[in-house]
Protein backbone atom coordinates (compact mmCIF):
# COMPACT_ATOMS: atom_id res chain seq x y z
CA UNK A 1 0.00 0.00 0.00
CA UNK A 2 1.08 3.54 -0.74
CA UNK A 3 0.89 6.75 1.18
CA UNK A 4 -2.52 8.12 2.14
CA UNK A 5 -2.68 11.76 3.33
CA UNK A 6 -5.14 12.90 5.98
CA UNK A 7 -6.70 15.50 3.69
CA UNK A 8 -7.20 13.12 0.74
CA UNK A 9 -9.57 10.64 2.37
CA UNK A 10 -13.00 12.24 1.92
CA UNK A 11 -15.36 11.40 4.74
CA UNK A 12 -19.10 11.80 5.14
CA UNK A 13 -21.57 10.27 7.54
CA UNK A 14 -24.11 7.87 6.07
CA UNK A 15 -27.46 6.64 7.28
CA UNK A 16 -28.19 3.00 7.84
CA UNK A 17 -29.35 1.32 4.64
CA UNK A 18 -32.17 -1.20 5.10
CA UNK A 19 -31.01 -4.66 3.98
CA UNK A 20 -32.20 -8.12 4.91
CA UNK A 21 -28.63 -9.37 5.38
CA UNK A 22 -27.92 -6.57 7.85
CA UNK A 23 -30.51 -7.75 10.35
CA UNK A 24 -28.39 -9.32 13.08
CA UNK A 25 -30.48 -10.00 16.19
CA UNK A 26 -29.87 -7.29 18.84
CA UNK A 27 -28.77 -9.85 21.42
CA UNK A 28 -26.17 -11.18 18.99
CA UNK A 29 -24.84 -7.69 18.29
CA UNK A 30 -24.42 -7.17 22.02
CA UNK A 31 -22.72 -10.55 22.36
CA UNK A 32 -20.26 -9.66 19.57
CA UNK A 33 -19.32 -6.35 21.18
CA UNK A 34 -18.87 -7.98 24.57
CA UNK A 35 -16.77 -10.81 23.15
CA UNK A 36 -14.57 -8.41 21.14
CA UNK A 37 -13.87 -6.36 24.26
CA UNK A 38 -13.20 -9.47 26.34
CA UNK A 39 -10.66 -10.79 23.82
CA UNK A 40 -8.53 -7.65 23.89
CA UNK A 41 -6.28 -8.66 26.78
CA UNK A 42 -5.20 -11.67 24.74
CA UNK A 43 -4.99 -9.75 21.46
CA UNK A 44 -2.93 -6.94 22.98
CA UNK A 45 -0.08 -9.39 23.64
CA UNK A 46 -0.40 -10.89 20.18
CA UNK A 47 -0.42 -7.47 18.51
CA UNK A 48 2.67 -6.27 20.33
CA UNK A 49 4.50 -9.48 19.47
CA UNK A 50 3.60 -9.16 15.79
CA UNK A 51 4.51 -5.47 15.77
CA UNK A 52 7.94 -6.18 17.26
CA UNK A 53 8.69 -9.14 14.96
CA UNK A 54 7.86 -8.11 11.36
CA UNK A 55 9.07 -10.10 8.36
CA UNK A 56 9.47 -9.02 4.74
CA UNK A 57 7.34 -10.18 1.80
CA UNK A 58 7.66 -13.90 1.01
CA UNK A 59 9.78 -14.29 4.19
CA UNK A 60 6.92 -14.55 6.71
CA UNK A 61 8.01 -17.95 8.08
CA UNK A 62 7.65 -17.18 11.80
CA UNK A 63 4.63 -14.90 11.32
CA UNK A 64 2.80 -17.56 9.33
CA UNK A 65 3.60 -20.18 11.96
CA UNK A 66 2.23 -17.92 14.71
CA UNK A 67 -1.00 -17.16 12.85
CA UNK A 68 -1.43 -20.86 12.06
CA UNK A 69 -1.02 -21.67 15.75
CA UNK A 70 -3.54 -19.01 16.77
CA UNK A 71 -6.18 -20.24 14.32
CA UNK A 72 -5.61 -23.82 15.44
CA UNK A 73 -6.12 -22.80 19.07
CA UNK A 74 -9.42 -21.19 18.04
CA UNK A 75 -10.61 -24.51 16.64
CA UNK A 76 -9.88 -24.12 12.93
CA UNK A 77 -8.44 -26.89 10.75
CA UNK A 78 -5.20 -25.28 9.57
CA UNK A 79 -2.97 -25.67 6.53
CA UNK A 80 0.47 -24.03 6.73
CA UNK A 81 2.95 -22.89 4.06
CA UNK A 82 0.30 -22.53 1.36
CA UNK A 83 1.34 -20.35 -1.58
CA UNK A 84 4.55 -19.51 0.24
CA UNK A 85 4.15 -18.97 3.97
CA UNK A 86 0.39 -18.49 3.64
CA UNK A 87 -2.04 -19.92 6.17
CA UNK A 88 -5.56 -21.24 5.59
CA UNK A 89 -7.87 -22.02 8.50
CA UNK A 90 -11.27 -23.63 7.98
CA UNK A 91 -14.08 -23.84 10.53
CA UNK A 92 -17.15 -25.79 9.39
CA UNK A 93 -20.31 -25.32 11.39
CA UNK A 94 -23.24 -26.90 9.61
CA UNK A 95 -24.93 -25.97 6.35
CA UNK A 96 -24.72 -22.39 5.19
CA UNK A 97 -22.67 -19.86 3.21
CA UNK A 98 -18.87 -19.95 2.98
CA UNK A 99 -17.20 -16.70 4.06
CA UNK A 100 -13.53 -15.95 3.41
CA UNK A 101 -11.79 -13.44 5.68
CA UNK A 102 -8.27 -12.39 4.71
CA UNK A 103 -5.42 -10.63 6.53
CA UNK A 104 -2.01 -9.87 5.02
CA UNK A 105 1.11 -10.66 7.05
CA UNK A 106 4.21 -8.95 5.59
CA UNK A 107 6.13 -5.95 6.88
CA UNK A 108 8.04 -3.22 5.04
CA UNK A 109 11.74 -2.24 4.74
CA UNK A 110 11.25 0.80 6.99
CA UNK A 111 13.18 1.74 10.16
CA UNK A 112 10.65 2.36 12.91
CA UNK A 113 10.77 5.77 14.61
CA UNK A 114 7.61 5.66 16.74
CA UNK A 115 9.39 5.45 20.09
CA UNK A 116 6.94 2.77 21.25
CA UNK A 117 8.17 0.36 23.94
CA UNK A 118 7.31 -2.52 21.60
CA UNK A 119 8.79 -0.88 18.48
CA UNK A 120 10.47 -3.12 15.93
CA UNK A 121 14.26 -3.28 15.97
CA UNK A 122 14.37 -6.05 13.37
CA UNK A 123 17.07 -5.95 10.70
CA UNK A 124 16.83 -8.47 7.88
CA UNK A 125 18.23 -9.20 4.45
CA UNK A 126 15.89 -8.41 1.59
CA UNK A 127 15.48 -10.43 -1.60
CA UNK A 128 18.54 -8.71 -3.11
CA UNK A 129 20.69 -9.50 -0.08
CA UNK A 130 20.70 -5.95 1.34
CA UNK A 131 20.43 -5.44 5.10
CA UNK A 132 17.29 -3.42 5.85
CA UNK A 133 15.28 -2.45 8.90
CA UNK A 134 11.79 -3.94 8.98
CA UNK A 135 8.55 -2.46 10.35
CA UNK A 136 4.82 -3.06 10.18
CA UNK A 137 4.37 0.41 8.70
CA UNK A 138 1.18 -0.51 6.84
CA UNK A 139 -0.79 -1.96 9.74
CA UNK A 140 -0.63 -5.63 8.82
CA UNK A 141 -0.02 -6.42 12.49
CA UNK A 142 -3.44 -4.88 13.14
CA UNK A 143 -4.97 -6.94 10.33
CA UNK A 144 -3.62 -10.21 11.75
CA UNK A 145 -4.71 -9.36 15.29
CA UNK A 146 -8.24 -8.62 14.06
CA UNK A 147 -8.25 -11.88 12.06
CA UNK A 148 -7.32 -13.91 15.15
CA UNK A 149 -9.74 -11.98 17.35
CA UNK A 150 -12.58 -12.53 14.87
CA UNK A 151 -11.72 -16.24 14.70
CA UNK A 152 -11.88 -16.53 18.48
CA UNK A 153 -15.14 -14.56 18.75
CA UNK A 154 -16.95 -16.53 16.04
CA UNK A 155 -15.64 -19.89 17.26
CA UNK A 156 -16.99 -19.03 20.70
CA UNK A 157 -20.53 -18.47 19.43
CA UNK A 158 -20.99 -21.41 17.06
CA UNK A 159 -24.47 -21.94 18.44
CA UNK A 160 -25.50 -18.61 16.87
CA UNK A 161 -24.57 -19.21 13.22
CA UNK A 162 -24.25 -21.87 10.53
CA UNK A 163 -21.89 -22.08 7.56
CA UNK A 164 -18.15 -22.27 6.91
CA UNK A 165 -15.38 -19.80 7.69
CA UNK A 166 -12.18 -19.75 5.63
CA UNK A 167 -9.61 -17.52 7.34
CA UNK A 168 -6.54 -16.62 5.28
CA UNK A 169 -3.19 -15.29 6.47
CA UNK A 170 -1.71 -14.02 3.21
CA UNK A 171 1.96 -13.39 2.43
CA UNK A 172 3.51 -10.67 0.27
CA UNK A 173 0.74 -8.12 -0.18
CA UNK A 174 3.37 -5.38 -0.35
CA UNK A 175 4.90 -7.00 -3.44
CA UNK A 176 1.50 -7.65 -4.97
CA UNK A 177 2.14 -11.36 -5.35
CA UNK A 178 0.77 -13.08 -2.27
CA UNK A 179 -2.90 -13.35 -3.17
CA UNK A 180 -2.25 -14.68 -6.66
CA UNK A 181 0.30 -17.16 -5.27
CA UNK A 182 -2.32 -18.61 -2.91
CA UNK A 183 -4.97 -18.69 -5.63
CA UNK A 184 -2.60 -20.40 -8.06
CA UNK A 185 -1.79 -22.95 -5.36
CA UNK A 186 -5.51 -23.86 -5.35
CA UNK A 187 -7.10 -21.79 -2.58
CA UNK A 188 -10.52 -21.98 -4.24
CA UNK A 189 -10.14 -25.64 -5.26
CA UNK A 190 -8.52 -27.27 -2.22
CA UNK A 191 -10.67 -25.46 0.35
CA UNK A 192 -14.38 -24.55 0.38
CA UNK A 193 -15.00 -21.95 -2.32
CA UNK A 194 -16.35 -18.78 -0.72
CA UNK A 195 -19.62 -17.09 -1.52
CA UNK A 196 -18.13 -13.80 -0.26
CA UNK A 197 -14.60 -12.54 0.57
CA UNK A 198 -14.02 -9.88 3.23
CA UNK A 199 -10.97 -7.84 4.18
CA UNK A 200 -10.01 -4.72 6.06
CA UNK A 201 -7.14 -2.27 5.95
CA UNK A 202 -5.78 0.04 8.61
CA UNK A 203 -6.43 3.70 7.84
CA UNK A 204 -4.04 6.44 8.90
CA UNK A 205 -6.75 9.01 8.14
CA UNK A 206 -9.69 7.79 10.26
CA UNK A 207 -10.01 7.87 14.05
CA UNK A 208 -9.82 4.62 15.97
CA UNK A 209 -13.33 3.40 16.78
CA UNK A 210 -14.57 4.06 13.26
CA UNK A 211 -14.66 2.32 9.88
CA UNK A 212 -15.03 3.49 6.28
CA UNK A 213 -16.61 1.82 3.28
CA UNK A 214 -16.36 2.53 -0.45
CA UNK A 215 -18.60 1.01 -3.11
CA UNK A 216 -17.17 0.10 -6.51
CA UNK A 217 -13.50 0.91 -7.30
CA UNK A 218 -11.90 1.42 -3.89
CA UNK A 219 -8.20 0.99 -4.67
CA UNK A 220 -6.37 1.29 -7.96
CA UNK A 221 -4.68 -0.73 -10.67
CA UNK A 222 -0.95 -0.62 -9.88
CA UNK A 223 1.92 -1.11 -12.34
CA UNK A 224 5.61 -0.66 -11.63
CA UNK A 225 7.81 -0.33 -14.69
CA UNK A 226 11.27 0.74 -15.86
CA UNK A 227 12.04 2.64 -19.04
CA UNK A 228 15.62 2.13 -20.18
CA UNK A 229 16.57 4.94 -22.54
CA UNK A 230 19.58 4.19 -24.73
CA UNK A 231 21.91 6.71 -26.29
CA UNK A 232 25.53 6.96 -27.33
CA UNK A 233 27.78 8.43 -24.66
CA UNK A 234 30.94 10.48 -24.81
CA UNK A 235 32.72 13.57 -23.50
CA UNK A 236 30.52 16.24 -21.98
CA UNK A 237 32.52 18.90 -23.87
CA UNK A 238 31.61 17.33 -27.24
CA UNK A 239 27.84 16.65 -27.00
CA UNK A 240 27.49 16.89 -30.79
CA UNK A 241 29.35 13.57 -31.07
CA UNK A 242 26.85 11.77 -28.80
CA UNK A 243 23.19 10.85 -28.57
CA UNK A 244 22.54 12.18 -25.08
CA UNK A 245 20.16 9.86 -23.14
CA UNK A 246 19.89 12.34 -20.26
CA UNK A 247 18.36 15.01 -22.50
CA UNK A 248 16.12 12.35 -24.05
CA UNK A 249 15.10 11.16 -20.55
CA UNK A 250 14.19 14.74 -19.59
CA UNK A 251 12.06 15.13 -22.74
CA UNK A 252 10.42 11.78 -22.03
CA UNK A 253 9.54 12.69 -18.45
CA UNK A 254 7.85 15.91 -19.54
CA UNK A 255 6.03 14.23 -22.42
CA UNK A 256 4.66 11.53 -20.12
CA UNK A 257 2.91 14.24 -18.11
CA UNK A 258 0.55 14.83 -21.05
CA UNK A 259 -0.95 11.32 -20.90
CA UNK A 260 -3.29 11.97 -17.98
CA UNK A 261 -3.89 15.64 -18.81
CA UNK A 262 -4.44 15.29 -22.56
CA UNK A 263 -5.10 11.65 -23.52
CA UNK A 264 -7.49 10.46 -20.83
CA UNK A 265 -10.92 11.89 -20.19
CA UNK A 266 -11.00 14.55 -17.43
CA UNK A 267 -13.49 12.23 -15.70
CA UNK A 268 -10.97 9.37 -15.67
CA UNK A 269 -8.61 9.30 -12.68
CA UNK A 270 -5.07 8.08 -13.34
CA UNK A 271 -1.48 8.66 -12.26
CA UNK A 272 1.81 8.49 -14.17
CA UNK A 273 4.64 9.16 -11.73
CA UNK A 274 8.36 8.98 -12.46
CA UNK A 275 9.77 8.16 -9.05
CA UNK A 276 13.42 7.58 -9.90
CA UNK A 277 16.06 8.51 -12.49
CA UNK A 278 19.38 6.70 -12.75
CA UNK A 279 22.06 7.68 -15.24
CA UNK A 280 25.61 8.91 -15.51
CA UNK A 281 28.72 8.72 -13.33
CA UNK A 282 30.54 12.07 -13.60
CA UNK A 283 30.01 15.74 -14.42
CA UNK A 284 31.68 15.67 -17.81
CA UNK A 285 30.64 12.25 -19.12
CA UNK A 286 27.52 11.72 -21.20
CA UNK A 287 26.35 8.15 -20.42
CA UNK A 288 25.09 5.47 -22.77
CA UNK A 289 21.88 4.76 -20.83
CA UNK A 290 19.40 6.29 -18.40
CA UNK A 291 16.76 4.31 -16.47
CA UNK A 292 13.46 5.78 -15.32
CA UNK A 293 11.30 4.02 -12.72
CA UNK A 294 7.56 4.66 -12.90
CA UNK A 295 4.37 3.80 -11.09
CA UNK A 296 1.06 3.85 -12.95
CA UNK A 297 -2.35 4.02 -11.25
CA UNK A 298 -5.88 3.85 -12.63
CA UNK A 299 -9.37 2.57 -11.80
CA UNK A 300 -10.30 0.88 -15.07
CA UNK A 301 -8.65 -1.63 -17.39
CA UNK A 302 -9.32 0.74 -20.30
CA UNK A 303 -7.44 3.64 -18.66
CA UNK A 304 -4.54 1.32 -17.85
CA UNK A 305 -4.32 0.03 -21.42
CA UNK A 306 -4.45 3.56 -22.86
CA UNK A 307 -1.73 4.73 -20.49
CA UNK A 308 0.63 1.86 -21.31
CA UNK A 309 0.03 2.27 -25.05
CA UNK A 310 0.77 6.01 -24.78
CA UNK A 311 4.02 5.36 -22.89
CA UNK A 312 5.17 2.97 -25.62
CA UNK A 313 4.27 5.45 -28.39
CA UNK A 314 5.81 8.51 -26.71
CA UNK A 315 9.11 6.84 -25.78
CA UNK A 316 9.52 5.39 -29.28
CA UNK A 317 8.54 8.66 -30.96
CA UNK A 318 11.05 10.72 -28.99
CA UNK A 319 13.78 8.18 -29.71
CA UNK A 320 13.03 8.45 -33.44
CA UNK A 321 13.14 12.25 -33.22
CA UNK A 322 16.53 12.06 -31.48
CA UNK A 323 17.93 9.87 -34.21
CA UNK A 324 18.24 6.73 -32.10
CA UNK A 325 18.43 3.61 -34.31
CA UNK A 326 15.55 1.17 -34.00
CA UNK A 327 17.64 -1.53 -32.34
CA UNK A 328 18.40 0.93 -29.53
CA UNK A 329 14.86 2.22 -28.95
CA UNK A 330 13.79 2.44 -25.29
CA UNK A 331 13.01 -0.75 -23.37
CA UNK A 332 9.88 -0.91 -21.22
CA UNK A 333 10.21 -3.48 -18.44
CA UNK A 334 7.33 -4.26 -16.08
CA UNK A 335 8.41 -5.05 -12.51
CA UNK A 336 6.80 -7.11 -9.71
CA UNK A 337 3.24 -8.33 -10.12
CA UNK A 338 0.47 -6.24 -11.62
CA UNK A 339 -2.10 -5.42 -8.94
CA UNK A 340 -5.59 -4.97 -10.42
CA UNK A 341 -8.20 -2.50 -9.22
CA UNK A 342 -10.00 -3.50 -6.03
CA UNK A 343 -13.70 -3.46 -6.89
CA UNK A 344 -15.93 -3.58 -3.85
CA UNK A 345 -19.20 -5.23 -4.82
CA UNK A 346 -21.73 -2.39 -4.34
CA UNK A 347 -24.58 -4.50 -2.94
CA UNK A 348 -22.32 -6.37 -0.52
CA UNK A 349 -20.58 -3.16 0.58
CA UNK A 350 -23.91 -1.40 1.10
CA UNK A 351 -25.06 -4.31 3.25
CA UNK A 352 -21.84 -4.25 5.30
CA UNK A 353 -22.14 -0.49 5.80
CA UNK A 354 -25.53 -1.06 7.39
CA UNK A 355 -24.11 -3.85 9.55
CA UNK A 356 -21.25 -1.63 10.77
CA UNK A 357 -23.63 1.23 11.53
CA UNK A 358 -25.76 -1.11 13.61
CA UNK A 359 -22.77 -2.73 15.35
CA UNK A 360 -20.51 0.25 16.16
CA UNK A 361 -22.85 3.22 15.54
CA UNK A 362 -23.83 5.24 12.48
CA UNK A 363 -21.68 8.12 13.74
CA UNK A 364 -18.64 5.82 13.49
CA UNK A 365 -19.47 4.44 10.04
CA UNK A 366 -18.30 6.57 7.12
CA UNK A 367 -18.31 6.53 3.37
CA UNK A 368 -14.82 7.26 2.00
CA UNK A 369 -13.53 8.15 -1.44
CA UNK A 370 -11.45 5.72 -3.51
CA UNK A 371 -7.68 6.05 -3.23
CA UNK A 372 -4.82 5.46 -5.68
CA UNK A 373 -3.17 2.94 -3.37
CA UNK A 374 -3.15 -0.70 -4.48
CA UNK A 375 -4.26 -3.92 -2.76
CA UNK A 376 -3.94 -7.46 -4.06
CA UNK A 377 -7.08 -8.37 -2.13
CA UNK A 378 -8.61 -7.52 -5.51
CA UNK A 379 -7.46 -10.90 -6.84
CA UNK A 380 -9.96 -12.78 -4.66
CA UNK A 381 -12.80 -11.27 -6.69
CA UNK A 382 -11.33 -11.79 -10.16
CA UNK A 383 -11.29 -15.60 -10.31
CA UNK A 384 -13.98 -17.15 -12.51
CA UNK A 385 -16.74 -17.60 -11.59
CA UNK A 386 -16.33 -14.28 -9.81
CA UNK A 387 -17.47 -13.79 -6.21
CA UNK A 388 -18.45 -10.54 -4.45
CA UNK A 389 -15.66 -9.04 -2.35
CA UNK A 390 -15.42 -6.03 -0.07
CA UNK A 391 -12.56 -4.46 1.88
CA UNK A 392 -13.20 -1.69 4.40
CA UNK A 393 -10.99 0.83 6.16
CA UNK A 394 -10.38 0.54 9.90
CA UNK A 395 -9.55 3.76 11.74
CA UNK A 396 -6.30 3.65 13.74
CA UNK A 397 -5.61 7.24 14.85
CA UNK A 398 -6.01 8.14 18.51
CA UNK A 399 -9.29 10.15 18.54
CA UNK A 400 -7.77 13.12 20.40
CA UNK A 401 -4.81 13.24 17.99
CA UNK A 402 -7.24 13.01 15.08
CA UNK A 403 -9.37 15.88 16.43
CA UNK A 404 -6.32 18.11 16.95
CA UNK A 405 -4.99 17.40 13.46
CA UNK A 406 -8.37 18.12 11.88
CA UNK A 407 -8.81 21.35 13.84
CA UNK A 408 -5.33 22.64 12.94
CA UNK A 409 -5.15 21.27 9.40
CA UNK A 410 -2.14 19.12 10.26
CA UNK A 411 -0.93 16.10 8.33
CA UNK A 412 -0.96 12.80 10.20
CA UNK A 413 1.78 10.16 9.76
CA UNK A 414 0.69 8.15 6.74
CA UNK A 415 0.79 4.47 5.99
CA UNK A 416 4.38 3.46 5.17
CA UNK A 417 5.65 6.22 7.47
CA UNK A 418 8.33 5.32 10.02
CA UNK A 419 6.15 7.14 12.57
CA UNK A 420 2.86 5.34 11.86
CA UNK A 421 1.61 4.10 15.24
CA UNK A 422 -1.98 2.85 15.58
CA UNK A 423 -3.89 3.25 18.84
CA UNK A 424 -4.13 -0.51 19.37
CA UNK A 425 -6.92 -1.07 21.90
CA UNK A 426 -9.75 0.88 20.31
CA UNK A 427 -8.57 -0.06 16.81
CA UNK A 428 -8.49 -3.80 17.43
CA UNK A 429 -11.69 -3.94 19.48
CA UNK A 430 -13.52 -2.07 16.72
CA UNK A 431 -11.98 -4.23 13.99
CA UNK A 432 -12.95 -7.48 15.70
CA UNK A 433 -16.51 -6.31 16.37
CA UNK A 434 -16.96 -5.01 12.81
CA UNK A 435 -15.47 -8.04 11.07
CA UNK A 436 -17.33 -10.49 13.32
CA UNK A 437 -20.61 -8.71 12.62
CA UNK A 438 -19.85 -8.65 8.89
CA UNK A 439 -19.24 -12.39 8.80
CA UNK A 440 -22.28 -13.22 10.91
CA UNK A 441 -24.48 -11.04 8.71
CA UNK A 442 -23.59 -13.23 5.72
CA UNK A 443 -23.89 -16.55 7.54
CA UNK A 444 -27.08 -18.33 8.48
CA UNK A 445 -27.95 -17.07 11.96
CA UNK A 446 -29.75 -19.04 14.67
CA UNK A 447 -32.05 -16.48 16.25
Amino acid sequence: MKRIIFSTLTICLCSVLPNAQAQIPPALKKQISSAAAKEYTYLDKLYKYLHAHPELSFMEKNTGARIADELQKAGFAVTKNFGGYGVVGVLKNGDGPVILVRADMDGLPVKEETGLPYASTVVSKDAEGNEVSVMHACGHDVHMSVLVGTARVLAGMRDKWQGTLVFVGQPAEEKGGGAIAMLKAGLYEKFPRPHYALGLHASAALPAGSVGTCEGPALANVDMLDIVIHGSGGHGAYPHTTKDPIVLAAQTIMALQTIVSRELSPREAAVVTVGSIHGGTKHNIIPDDVTLQLTLRSYTDEAREKTVAAIRRITRGLAVAAGIPEEAHPEIIFRDTFVPVTYNDPELTRSLHAVFAAQIGAENTHTVAPVMAGEDFSQYGRQEPKIPISIFWLGTVDPQTYARAKAKGLELPSLHSSKFAPAPELTIKTGVAAMSAAAVSLLKTNK
